[in-house]
Parts: structure tokens; C-alpha cells; sequence
């Protein structure tokens, strides 16, 4: 893991899968194109290599692909594989070709940098992707035509000035069209302006190169904290076609939502925008607009969320990385209990399940129960629990969560005495709710209507207490508590 990126290499003995199924949309996100249906796959062969693959599917056009990984240790990781396309145009008939693509990552821990040489890749001159061919159908017969591809990436860490570099090189030659070459070189730093802290500054210069000319540009950020959890942030960027300057504002509310307001001028106009994140216990809900003087005007909002279900239970929740690792964490039975992973809290639902997506792979997380919003009625006798994920694993904790009522009491037994001082109360699912003090007195916790309560002494359960139809809230008075001894 610390010496290699290739996003092909799986844990040996693992098989990952993915299948989808769809049409194509337009710019104007209408379906237009035949349906198509898609899978890949990985398998973890053994400890250095990896066999992976996948294939589309839509009438005329059919693509399979083939290729293997291998982690080579202290030398980084490499790849290859193979694409075979067929297709069908309407002007110029089938057509068919191969692509390949060769693709090699590397991290250096001792200089704190990483290169990827990712990759090498060489279309034949019928060979077309998918999106090539949607955008052929489109036209009526192809344009240009990929053959080789050059992608090189190179990022290094200054760790004691705080400050990043990321160089991209991308060198792209077609069939029947110029070569287009591609150079970015990005600039990030964390600073101290004087009182100021925590400045991020981010400089980027771009060049590309097609049909001869040149389209070159900068953009420049800057982003500073304001307030108690608030970001202000600063944007310019100039190119060949447009300057633009924008001022926005970010924050982070108490519950979790966030939202960022923007505004700024172009050499189009004015601009605007701003957008609402709210995150659910069963989805995340964004809301956004935007508008631009003299253009457009746009209103959007959007849900995503997800469902996971083992044989421990089932919960909806708000989405998360694909395939990722989660957590369903079990409140036996107790609803709306309040679980933090590492972001926003979520309530377990009616049948006290709940889904943490916010857990990372490969390291120790932690997952607690958050005592400052816990239910009045409520009462966690164990609030933090902890597990090391595997990538995609879903895991599983189980809390134990009492629930009821809380009042004062005194317990009798026929005989009118009281059980022993240090006599524990149990409820019906064997969880401590009181301990007996002085002249039978205890106060109980998770008192339920019509509930049967053990009460312990001498190591076993010595009587049995009901709870009345309705248990009294907020009551100063004791409640007093017939115990009926086992036989």
C-alpha cells in the first residue's frame, strides 16, 4: 500500500464486481441512445497479481476488455490490458480495433513524491470507445480518432514550508487530426500572514496545444477562515476565452448542514450562486442555484442515499463511496438513538439499525454513541466501540442501549421487608437498571408499562417485580414496588 496507486491490484483471493445498465443522455440530459448494459471485474490472483476485466454492450457497438496488474514491491506497481471494440455507423459501415494501455505508479517515501506513468496507450485506427461512438452516431460518421496517448504525473511534498507541487504532462496524437499536447503545473501552500492563520493559497498555470494554437491560463485561490466555522475564499482565473473574479463564503452549521453563497463578475456578466447541503439519516440532500446576467438561471435539487442489509438487520442510508466500507451499528431495538462516525450524526431507525458510511478502509475506526443529543428516556451503558475495516467490509457493533422511563422507588417483599442492600434490578433483557440502597429504595432507569423486573441477591434472581399500566413522570414521590418471590 505504500508503494503503489494502480487502482487494478485486489486482495488476493477477492473478487470485485460492478454491472450497470442504461441509455446514453445528451447536454441537455435527455436519453438519446441505444441501451446499453456494462460490467467489470477484479480478482486478487495471489499476493502480487491481479486479473481484471469488463465489456459493454448496446446493439451496435460491443467492447471487451482484458488485462492483469502486478505489484512489484519496492519498485511501485504496473499494469496492461486490452480493448477489442466493434461497431456499427451508418455512413461508414462496421468497423473494428484493438487499444492498449500500459499504465505504472510509483511512491517514493524517502523524498515524499509520487509518479505515475499512467499510461502508455495505442488505439488502432478503427477502434472506437464508447463515447466515441455515441458522438459518431450523433454526427453520422467519425471525427478524428485517438492512436497514442502519453499521461505523465508528478507530485511532490515540501512538507516543512507547507507547500505541494503537482506537474501533468499529457501528449495525444490522432489518425487524422494535429496533436494536441497538454502541460499543468499546480502550486498549493498552507500559511501564517500575520495574525492570520490557516491561509490556503493555490496557483495553477495551464497550457494546451491543438491545431497549432495555444490556450493558456492561470487560476488563482485563496481561502482563509472567518468566524467561529466559517471559510472565506477568494477565486480568479484568466484564459483565452474569459477572465473571471469571485467572492464566496462557506460555513458549517451545528447540525452537520453547510451551505456557501458566491458572487462575482465575468466578461459575460455578473455571477451568483449558492447551494445547501443537508445530510440526512437516509439521504443527502443538496440544493442549488446559480445565475449569470444576461444568460441563464438554474434551480436543482438532488437526493442521494443507499441500503445495506445483512443478516444482522437493515438500514437506508445516506450515500457513500461505492463499494466502500460501513458500519451497521445495532441499538438493540432502541429507536432514534444519535450515531457519530466521523461526520454528522445518524439516528438508528424503528427497529434500532443504523448505517456509519463515514469509516475509512485499513484503519482503526471509531464509532460512538453521542451522549450531548441522547433521548431523555435513554441510557447507554456502553458509548464507544471501535473496528479495523477491510476495503468493502461491512462491519457490525451492537450497543447496549437501555430505554424507559426514570423514577424512584421502593421495593417490598410480601413479608413487608426489603431486599439486601447491593441487590440489583434487572429488566427484561437482563440489563442492571438499579441497585437497591438503604430500606429497599433504588433508583430505576428504563421503566417501561407493564415491564417485569428481576431483582438479584445472593447470585441469583430471588423475586420478581411488575410495573404498574403507567409509570409516573417526573413524580417526587417514590413509587412503591411489590417483589413476588420465586418459589
Amino acid at each position: 500500500m505504500n508503494t503503489a496507486t494502480i487502482p487494478y491490484l485486489t486482495r488476493p483471493g477477492q473478487v470485485r464486481y460492478k454491472l450497470a445498465s442504461g441509455r446514453p443522455s445528451d447536454w441537455q440530459h435527455r436519453t438519446n441512445g441505444p441501451l446499453f448494459a456494462t460490467g467489470e471485474f477484479s480478482w486478487g490472483v495471489n499476493n502480487g497479481w491481479s486479473l481484471y476485466g469488463g465489456g459493454v454492450g448496446s446493439g451496435d457497438y460491443n467492447a471487451l476488455s482484458l488485462g492483469m496488474g502486478r505489484d512489484l514491491m519496492m519498485f511501485g506497481a504496473l499494469s496492461f490490458d486490452a480493448t477489442q471494440a466493434r461497431a456499427t455507423l451508418p455512413e461508414q459501415g462496421r468497423l473494428s480495433g484493438g487499444s492498449y494501455r500500459l499504465s505504472y505508479a510509483k511512491r517514493f517515501e524517502e523524498t515524499d513524491s509520487q509518479v505515475q506513468f499512467a499510461a502508455y496507450r495505442f488505439s488502432e485506427r478503427d477502434y472506437l470507445s464508447m463515447s466515441e461512438y455515441l458522438d459518431a452516431r450523433l454526427d453520422g460518421r467519425r471525427n478524428g480518432g485517438s492512436k497514442e496517448r502519453y499521461t505523465l504525473s508528478f507530485n511532490q511534498q515540501f512538507r516543512e514550508l507547507g507547500l505541494s507541487a503537482y506537474l501533468n504532462y499529457s501528449h495525444q496524437t490522432y489518425w487524422d487530426q494535429p496533436t494536441n499536447d497538454s502541460y499543468t503545473l499546480t502550486l498549493a501552500q498552507n500559511l501564517d500572514l500575520g495574525r492570520l492563520r490557516n491561509l490556503n493559497l493555490s496557483l495553477t498555470g495551464y497550457r494546451n496545444i491543438y491545431n497549432g494554437a495555444n490556450d493558456d491560463g492561470m487560476y488563482l485561490s485563496l481561502s482563509l477562515p472567518w468566524g467561529g466555522s466559517g471559510t472565506l475564499s477568494y477565486d480568479s482565473s484568466y484564459s483565452r476565452y474569459d477572465n473571471s473574479q469571485r467572492l464566496g463564503y462557506y460555513d458549517r452549521l451545528e447540525n452537520g448542514d453547510s451551505y456557501r453563497l458566491s458572487s462575482g463578475v465575468a466578461r459575460s456578466g455578473g455571477t451568483a450562486s449558492g447551494y445547501y447541503s443537508h445530510e440526512g439519516d437516509m439521504a443527502l440532500i443538496d440544493a442549488n442555484a446559480s445565475y449569470l446576467a444576461g444568460r441563464y438561471s438554474s434551480l436543482g435539487v438532488s437526493l442521494a442515499g443507499g441500503a445495506t442489509a445483512t443478516l444482522q438487520g437493515a438500514a437506508l442510508h445516506r450515500g457513500g463511496m461505492n463499494g466502500a466500507a460501513r458500519m451497521l451499528v445495532d441499538t438493540d431495538g432502541v429507536a432514534a438513538i444519535p450515531i457519530r462516525g466521523y461526520g454528522s450524526i445518524v439516528k438508528t431507525n424503528a427497529f434500532g439499525k443504523a448505517i456509519v458510511t463515514d469509516v475509512s478502509s485499513y484503519y482503526r475506526n471509531q464509532v460512538s454513541i453521542d451522549l450531548n443529543t441522547l433521548p431523555d428516556n435513554a441510557e447507554a451503558t456502553q458509548s464507544v466501540v471501535q473496528s479495523t475495516l477491510t476495503e468493502g467490509t461491512i462491519g457490525y457493533r451492537r450497543f447496549a442501549v437501555i430505554t424507559g422511563d426514570k423514577a424512584m422507588a421502593v421495593i417490598r417483599l410480601a413479608d413487608g421487608s426489603s431486599p439486601p442492600f447491593g441487590a440489583t434490578v434487572l429488566n427484561s433483557k437482563q440489563q442492571e437498571v438499579g441497585i437497591v440502597n438503604d430500606g429497599g429504595s433504588v433508583y430505576l432507569t428504563g421503566m417501561n408499562p407493564n415491564e417485569r423486573m428481576q431483582v438479584r441477591w445472593g447470585g441469583k434472581a430471588q423475586c420478581e417485580l411488575a410495573l404498574p399500566v403507567q409509570v409516573p413522570h417526573n413524580d417526587v414521590s417514590a413509587l412503591l414496588l411489590p417483589c413476588e418471590r420465586y418459589p
